[in-house]
């Protein structure tokens, strides 16, 4: 007699939404053997099957998984360097590549002084030949620029010219997005709040983040940001002084890319 094996969707059990679910061993097993018993009489609402992937295919996964991390890592790098829209998967990359260096060498060789008479060695019709990749609007500027704040090393600075201000963002709401730090909308009804953020940024730049504003806080006291989170934080301790440090965090992001993009000195900020 041949025995069926069925893995089962917890979640996709029927509970009780009237009050608060008791846990046990035992009212697993009921429930579970109840929704078996519907299930073979032909409700399959009842309950959701699990598919168990084979070997094979837990293996292609890993190596999707491995192939997808080594891709993005390649891709971070050659964004590092200024070199935009090449695919290191693309057969022809290694040719790409020799032609970006090329170009490259072309344009940071040293030019010969110009001839008597001011016409240049290589005749008036020698120009350099132009980069086809987009590269970072100067980002030792900018760096240089955002060391110079007191709070912020040079650390944050390049990882915030490299990581971030790299890109193009409309309004301060889409850079807040992008790094994850604004709050998710819950509405339902009359009721409306928002609850936690969304996270959906990369979450090693708001760790960084973070750190830049206790940092902040700390060597920039004067500042409008940190004179706003003293006076909210004034006497707690915990988890209201953690939740206003990452509301601090993107204050300060913002304040940070205006002063990148613009120029414009955080309220009260000290400038090397």
């Amino acid at each position: 007699m041949a025995i069926e094996t069925v893995v089962l969707d917890p979640a996709s059990l029927l509970v009780n939404r009237k009050a608060k679910q008791r846990k046990a061993d035992r009212m697993d097993a009921t429930k579970m053997f109840r929704a078996l018993l519907a299930y073979d009489r032909g409700d399959a609402a009842v309950l959701s099957q699990v598919r168990v992937p084979s070997v094979a295919e837990e293996e292609r996964q890993r190596l999707v998984k491995e192939r997808t991390s080594l891709t993005n890592t390649i891709k971070g790098l050659l964004t590092l360097h200024g070199v935009f829209g090449l695919e290191p998967r693309s057969r022809t990359l290694a040719a790409t590549l020799g032609e970006v260096e090329t170009e490259r060498d072309a344009v940071l060789r040293p030019r010969a002084a110009p001839a008597p008479g001011g016409a240049s060695p290589d005749g008036p019709a020698a120009v350099a030949p132009a980069l086809e990749v987009t590269a970072p609007e100067c980002p030792a500027a900018t760096i240089a620029a955002l060391a110079r704040l007191r709070g912020i090393g040079a650390n944050d600075a390049t990882l915030l010219a490299h990581e971030v201000f790299y890109r193009k963002f409309r309004n301060r709401r889409e850079l807040a997005s992008w790094a994850g730090l604004t709050p998710t909308p819950w509405t339902s009804g009359d009721v409306q709040r928002d609850q936690g953020i969304g996270r959906d940024g990369p979450a090693w730049i708001r760790a960084q983040l973070v750190q830049m504003a206790w940092r902040w806080v700390r060597f920039q006291p004067d500042s409008a940001l940190s004179q706003w989170f003293q006076a909210r934080t004034a006497g707690a301790r915990g988890r209201i002084r953690r939740v206003m440090i990452v509301a601090l965090a993107r204050k300060l992001l913002i304040a940070l890319w205006r002063y990148a993009d613009t120029g414009l000195v955080p309220t009260g900020a000290r400038v090397a």
